[in-house]
């Protein structure tokens, strides 16, 4: 499949990785960039991400093959708007969010019928890091991508769609939007929001310098994702809010057996929690 003209909305690590990846397998001709900063377009341009900074976004997108929707997901509904009356014939629209229920329930109010053309997707391969200069070639080589097709997509939408992100490199599987906030909230949102929660406890402490003097590996791994964008997973947790206040519920519970297990000096209980964990973990492969 060859790309003739790919727009982005949102050159950082998402979107500027998918156009980087694209051009690495030889299948896009011409990349076009919108984004709220002209900074960033700028940089995005000389790292050789984009070929052209666009100035019309509804021109821009009249002839595109594909819409790529990298923005954080607060901003989708606008450019959905913006650009739904201007898309072209055959142009695919898609997304890069983390939650999927919200950005279906935009499309559906501000896309209209052409809501058929829009393919609904999330890569699994977030970093710390943002912007154009985090961007990689290889950023979803052998990672996972979720296509969240709606019951209107076609079936050639859906594999042309799915086809891009294969060329990138990526492993693409299906759900449905439910299923997918259900399934991230669990694996993805929950894990951010308890490492944000044991960094700002200690982070309040009066002695939080000597408390971090001597945290090691440990800390360090589980606490890496707390310096992620603090605006970006406000915007998730309220997005899949149901789904991770069930989690979060589930998780308190867990805490409360550990909790009477300690109280009780119950080392059989604490050893069966941690042994079971222990095998669980030691056998899952992340993909």
């Amino acid at each position: 499949m060859k790309l003739n003209k790919i727009v982005i909305f949102g050159v950082g690590l998402i979107g500027g990785s998918f156009a980087l990846a694209l051009r690495k397998a030889g299948a896009v001709s011409e990349v076009v960039g919108f984004g709220r900063s002209s900074s960033t377009l700028d940089q995005a341009k000389e790292l050789g991400i984009l070929d052209r900074i666009g100035s019309d976004a509804a021109r821009e997108v009249g002839d595109a093959d594909l819409v790529l929707l990298a923005t954080p997901v607060g901003q989708m509904p606008f450019i959905m708007e913006h650009i739904a009356p201007s898309l072209g014939k055959h142009t695919l629209v898609t997304d890069g969010g983390s939650t999927k229920g919200d950005v279906v329930g935009y499309a559906r109010a501000h896309l209209g019928d052409k809501v058929v053309r829009f393919i609904p997707a999330h890569p699994i391969a977030g970093a710390e890091k943002s912007g154009a200069s985090a961007a990689l070639a290889d950023l979803y080589q052998g990672k996972k991508v979720v296509l969240t097709p709606l019951p209107e997509n076609s079936k050639e939408a859906v594999a042309r769609v799915r086809k891009a992100w294969e060329l990138c490199g990526a492993t693409v599987s299906e759900l449905t939007p439910q299923q997918h906030d259900e399934v991230f909230a669990a694996v993805s949102h929950l894990p951010h929001l308890l490492s944000f929660a044991l960094v700002h406890d200690l982070a309040q402490r009066d002695n939080r310098d000597q408390l971090l003097s001597f945290a090691a590996s440990g800390f360090r791994d589980f606490t890496r994702i707390a310096a992620s964008s603090p605006e970006m997973w406000r915007d998730i947790c309220l997005a899949n809010r149901d789904a991770l206040m069930s989690e979060l519920q589930q998780y308190a519970a867990e805490l409360y057996i550990l909790h009477q297990a300690l109280e009780n000096n119950d080392a059989a209980k604490l050893e069966e929690i941690f042994s079971l964990a222990r095998e669980v973990r030691s056998a899952w492969t992340p993909q």
